[in-house]
């Protein structure tokens, strides 16, 4: 028996996910730090064994070796949709970074990054901030390869498309929408704004909002919300990830309206709330009701627009169609723009590379492995690179501008609302 098995699942934590890897290596071309790499040790198979090493005591929590190949992980999951033993990577992931967080603090720049991007008050005078320096079109201007340089084209590629700083941000409806499903009685949704899309794509949160009214729902605004806990699962902060659980949690209520969320990593982590929060029971039944933007259109159609001559490669994010599982539902959305010519490309299901906090604290391998998905780019040619989740957006941007290329990243549902808009469906 192994000495994983001598221990009962509930004291193991997510370590207990990692039991069924039979180490097969369907997981290592789904990897994108292997493929970038070609060490066993920066694949899921290769880390599977740091953690079960870690986990019985072999290896320290501060063991050079193990924190390297570890922190080198994107967590972007591709691995566990090829596993045909179910492996629950994922959640194994979140455990040993745990171990790693309690021992070895995250460095003192990614601690104040997460601070500025999810701390209620001080997030929203760095997000205002930021929204006064991308007006300037100094990012634009600036982007390019260095660390720096990247991180203005990460803010660069925030900016709304046409140049209009137009997200108002508080939920305003900017224009009166004529529904296309009268005949239905609207469905009311609530809408999670989250710290990062509240703060520098509240545009999307705009368009989001036209477009899920045009096909029947009623969206609502959530006091009291607060960031989904994501990036502190990420960094193995798992107490800062459950208190901002518990206060979303109490925050959303008891009822049984859908909460619409327009940023992959944001519903990737709200779905798994029935694992983190400490009320699973509370988790479970707010993880239910949580829903992807384009899961709630393509429930309604969504009903077509006018035509977009628009050339647009989908590049789905990782924790869309990995964490998940959401493939079709976006193709739906892209199905109701006539004319929009949908193209694919080689990487497009391969990480990016943003990974949350990842690009800052791995520069390096966070380029190594958006190099090869920019080289399909440059080849496919797209106007639009689409994508639906912030760091992705981000990320993709930044590269697209660093590499001189004309496209620009856009949220799937921004291509819908320019088609909504084309279509006379606002006043």
């Amino acid at each position: 028996m192994s000495a994983q098995a001598d221990l009962p699942n509930q004291d193991r934590g997510g370590f207990a996910a990692l039991d069924s890897c039979v180490h097969c290596g369907f997981c290592l071309q789904a990897c994108p730090t292997f493929l970038a790499t070609g060490d066993e040790a920066d694949s899921p198979r290769g880390r599977i064994e740091l953690m079960r090493g870690l986990e019985r005591g072999e290896l320290a929590a501060d063991d050079p070796y193990v924190v390297e190949h570890l922190d080198r992980c994107l967590g972007c999951r591709g691995c566990e949709p090829v596993c045909p033993s179910g492996v629950g990577y994922g959640r194994g992931l979140e455990a040993a970074r745990q171990r790693l967080t309690a021992v070895r603090p995250l460095p003192w720049f990614a601690r104040a990054a997460l601070a500025a991007l999810t701390t209620p008050g001080l997030s929203s005078v760095v997000y205002a901030f930021a929204r006064v320096l991308r007006a300037t079109r100094i990012p634009a201007a600036l982007a390019g390869w260095s660390r720096w340089r990247f991180a203005l084209g990460m803010l660069e590629a925030t900016r709304p498309a046409g140049n209009a700083e137009r997200g108002t941000g508080n939920g305003e409806r900017n224009v009166e929408v004529r529904t296309r499903n009268a005949e239905r009685a609207a469905t009311s949704a609530l809408l999670f704004r989250g710290c990062v899309m509240d703060g520098l794509f509240a545009h999307v949160h705009d368009a989001t909002i036209r477009t899920l009214e045009v096909n029947g729902y009623d969206v609502r605004e959530v006091a009291g919300q607060v960031c989904c806990g994501a990036l502190h699962v990420h960094a193995g902060l798992a107490e800062g990830a459950r208190e901002l659980a518990r206060r979303n949690i109490a925050a959303f209520g008891v009822g049984d309206e859908p909460i619409v969320v327009n940023s992959a990593g944001c519903g990737a982590a709200l779905k798994e709330y029935a694992h983190l929060a400490l009320d699973h029971a509370a988790g479970a039944r707010f993880a239910a009701r949580v829903r992807d933007v384009t899961e709630l259109l393509a429930a309604r159609g969504p009903a077509p627009g006018a035509p977009l001559d628009a050339r647009v490669a989908y590049d789905p994010p990782c924790h869309l169609q990995h964490a998940q599982r959401i493939t079709t539902p976006p193709l739906q959305v892209f199905g109701a723009i006539p004319v929009l010519q949908l193209i694919s490309t080689p990487d497009a299901s391969q990480c990016c590379g943003s990974a949350g906090l990842f690009t800052l604290v791995q520069p390096g391998m966070s380029r190594a492995v958006l190099a090869p998905k920019l080289a399909s780019l440059r080849e496919a040619a797209p106007r639009t690179v689409a994508t639906g989740n912030p760091g992705c957006l981000m990320q993709l941007g930044a590269g697209l501008a660093a590499s001189r290329m004309s496209a620009r990243a856009q949220h799937p549902v921004e291509l819908l609302d320019a088609s909504y808009r084309a279509a006379g469906f606002y006043d």
